[in-house]
Formats: structure tokens, sequence, C-alpha cells
């Protein structure tokens, strides 16, 4: 019986994967979402001139540098105009677009720590907890929020922190009810049985065992969160209860809102400048949600 030469049978080799880390396979997702590049883009764009711009302008926002309703793109020195007192527009919207930006991170963070907190405790030990719990959303939920920061806003003097508290304390309702569906589908899955078993406590299993694999719907909230902050910062500095002596995006619209037949300019310009922002955020937490979407790591 003849037998074949070893260079004859055909190798099975199976071809090599190149297997990409969490990260990078995070950042391929979501660069193949053109528009969440667009976002994130313009984000950069927005951050960087935010933070270099008034340090080479050095205009102070409300200190009088010309004829109040100067006209846009007329004097080399007033590029984007003035408002009804003469303020300089281009440096109002270098100035204020930080307290725009902080109040929206700020808030954000203040409504996922107490969403998380709430669904957390509520996800993991249900029970009396759950209930009470989930009550007390449904009550904030059901609360009007304009008017509810207005009452806040009344009964203590309008600051930014203010601003920021009151608006964190009316929007965490959907990050919790978020969270609470992530602990009530994770705390039953083999690892966490696993790590309970071996004598972990509902800390460790909470902070250590379940959070960080709840963490990547809670982001995309996040995101989305800072957009609706910045818009609510927005209406309340358009009614005049924000802190007038910190320069705001919201605030210029809200100071120039019964000039805006003679001055349009110093509420379009700072109106569209919240529009991009809030765009840009949007975009990059819809980037993020794709990015986080372990079905499409799949595809």
């Amino acid at each position: 019986m003849t037998t074949l030469p070893d260079t004859a049978v055909p190798a099975l080799v199976p071809p090599a994967v190149h297997v990409l880390s969490p990260s990078r396979e995070a950042w391929r997702v979501f660069r193949r979402n053109k528009a969440a590049v667009l976002g994130l883009a313009l984000l950069c764009c927005i951050v960087l001139v935010m933070v270099v711009g008034p340090g080479l302008y050095g205009v102070k926002p409300f200190d009088i540098k010309g004829t109040p309703f100067t006209e846009p793109f007329i004097d080399r020195n007033l590029w984007l105009g003035t408002d009804y007192l003469g303020r300089d527009i281009l440096a109002g919207m270098l100035v204020g677009g930080r307290a725009t930006l902080l109040v929206g991170l700020t808030a954000a963070c203040i409504t996922v720590l107490i969403g998380i907190t709430v669904g957390a405790l509520a996800g993991y030990f249900g029970g009396w907890i759950d209930s009470l719990l989930s009550r007390l959303t449904e009550l904030v939920q059901v609360l009007p929020t304009l008017p509810f920061a207005m009452v806040i806003l009344t009964l203590f003097q309008p600051s930014l922190g203010v601003v920021v508290v009151a608006i964190g304390m009316l929007l965490w309702t959907g990050t919790a009810r978020l969270a609470r569906a992530e602990f009530l589908r994770l705390r039953h899955l083999e690892y966490v049985s696993a790590a309970r078993a071996m004598g972990a406590r509902h800390w460790r299993l909470m902070l250590r065992e379940i959070l960080p694999n709840a963490l990547p719907p809670l982001i995309v909230s996040a995101t989305l969160i800072i957009g609706v902050a910045i818009l609510f910062e927005g209406g309340l500095s358009y009614l005049g209860l924000s802190d007038p002596n910190v320069m705001s995006w919201g605030l210029m619209i809200g100071s120039n809102r019964r000039h805006v037949l003679e001055c349009w300019w110093a509420v379009t310009f700072p109106g569209a400048a919240i529009f991009l922002l809030v765009l840009s955020v949007s975009l990059v937490g819809d980037g993020l949600n794709d990015a986080l979407n372990p079905k499409l790591h799949l595809r």
C-alpha cells in the first residue's frame, strides 16, 4: 500500500484571527458612524475655542466696548457686534460657553450619581426597598420640572451652583429606571452568584461585579442628559432665574430677548451655539450607543 508524501497532504490550519481589544473594537464601531465622528470633531472644536479663546481675545464679557446695537461684521474690533448695552457679543460667546458646558457636565454627573444609586439599590435588593424607591422615582418623575426648578431658585439665591443642583435633582429619574433594569437583569447571572457564594459582600457585588457591566447604557444616558441640562439652563436663564453675574449663552439670550427685533444677532449667535453644542453631544451619544453595543461588535 503506497502512501502519499507529506507534502501532498493539505495542512488544515485555521486562519489566524486578529482579536482587537475592547477599547479598539469600540473605537472601530464608533468610527463607522460618520455622524458621530462629525459630532466628536465639532465638540472638540467648541471645547478648544472655549478653552483658548478668552485668553487670546482678552475682552471681558460684561465690559462696555462700543455703541449699543452695533451690527456684526462691520467693526473690526467688534466682529459679532454689541448687544443693547454695548457689550461685545464675541467676548460673551467665548466666556459664556464655559459656564454653559460646565452646567451640562456637572448636572449630568449629579444626575447619574443619584440615578445609579437609587436604581442600583432598588434593582439589587428588590422587595420593599424596590417598592419604596420606585414610588420615589415616580413621584419625582411626575413633578413639573420647570415650575419646580423655579420654586427652588426662588427660595434660594440664584447662582450657578443652585442651578446645577436644581437640574440634577429633577433629571435623575430616567437614569434610575435604567440602572434598576440593568441591576435586575444582572444580579442573578452566574458570575454574580459565584461571587456571592465565595462570600462577597453586597457593596462588592454591586460595585465590582454588576456596575461595570451595567455602565454602557448608563454612559449613553449621561451624554444625552448633558444636552438636556444645557437646554434646561438656557430656559432658566431666559426667564431670568440664573446667576446674573456669570455670563452664559442662556443669559445672553435672556438679557436680549426684549430687543430681538433691533438686535437679532445678540440672540441668534448664542442660540446657534447652544444648538451646535447640543447637536454634537447628541451625535457623540449616538456613536457611543453603537460602540458599546456588543451585537454590533459581533457583526
